[in-house]
């Protein structure tokens, strides 16, 4: 190890350890093990291309090409089987990942890039963003909240009509109340879902 190779790790080390410096995810593969900001991860998948980029290259085990990449994103971006993408379609993909996503992300080490050939190999560091996919996938239980206010909602539109039937309209009142919150907090969540 060089000088500068170890001056740059103590550096680095020295960062880490600061009150409020930035923490990291730890990524290991083979011997390499590397450290990567939370912010330079979630810098790379806040954008939807690069998400899909690494789960392709999870799926095709660890490696494709840039050619496969475009039609398979070009193919989720309008929604239309790869082969159905007309040249415009395919092309305007394809020059988004070259010029701007593979390099960003090969120079984050979540993948290899290489221009020439064409290929895009798992990364380094990829561990530590693949973790952040995963975690994404997980969330998607969220989006049956809605579901549950409206059987909750039920159960309680239920309960007022009974109180109402049996006379006690001013226990009722209040249950309307709760009722009526927990429809806006499910329209609330049914209209967030739907959008993203």
């Amino acid at each position: 190890m060089s000088v500068t190779e170890t001056a740059d790790r103590q550096d680095q080390t020295d960062r880490s350890q600061q009150p409020g410096s930035e923490p990291a995810a730890e990524s290991t593969e083979g011997d390499n093990s590397q450290r990567v900001s939370l912010d330079v991860i979630f810098d790379v998948l806040r954008n939807q291309r690069r998400r899909l980029v690494m789960e392709a290259i999870e799926e095709e085990n660890g490696q494709t090409t840039l050619s496969d990449l475009a039609e398979r994103i070009g193919g989720i971006e309008n929604d239309k089987p790869p082969n159905a993408l007309n040249a415009q379609e395919r092309k305007r993909v394809y020059v988004g990942l070259y010029q701007c996503h593979l390099p960003r992300m090969d120079d984050a080490d979540a993948i290899e890039f290489d221009k020439n050939r064409g290929t895009v190999e798992r990364g380094s560091a990829a561990d530590a963003f693949v973790a952040y996919l995963e975690e994404e996938d997980r969330s998607d239980a969220t989006r049956h909240w809605p579901a549950y206010y409206c059987a909750l909602s039920g159960g309680g539109l239920a309960a007022f009509l009974f109180a109402w039937g049996v006379g006690t309209g001013a226990a009722a009142v209040p249950l309307a109340a709760a009722l009526l919150s927990i429809l806006g907090l499910a329209g609330y969540h049914w209209t967030r879902s739907e959008a993203e």
